[in-house]
């Protein structure tokens, strides 16, 4: 895997094709990296206590690596 973490992308195919952002994480025995703003998805979270409300987070999903490529510099 050629794509290391603080490498700028833009993505290729898929929902956010066009987009471009930093890599946060790299998972190369997955093949997979998690872009600063890309593949955001929602998740709904349980309340731990009593007295606290449920709430809805936003989450960064990985994205194969073949669905990025390097950005020029």
């Amino acid at each position: 895997m050629k794509i290391k973490k603080g490498d700028m992308v833009e993505v290729i195919t898929g929902a956010d094709k066009g987009k471009s952002g930093k890599v946060v994480l790299a998972l190369p025995e997955k093949n997979k990296v998690i872009v600063e703003g890309i593949n955001r998805h929602k998740h709904h979270q349980r309340p731990k206590r009593a007295n606290q409300k449920g709430q809805v987070v936003e989450k960064a999903m990985p994205i194969n690596v073949s669905n990025v490529k390097l950005a020029k510099k």
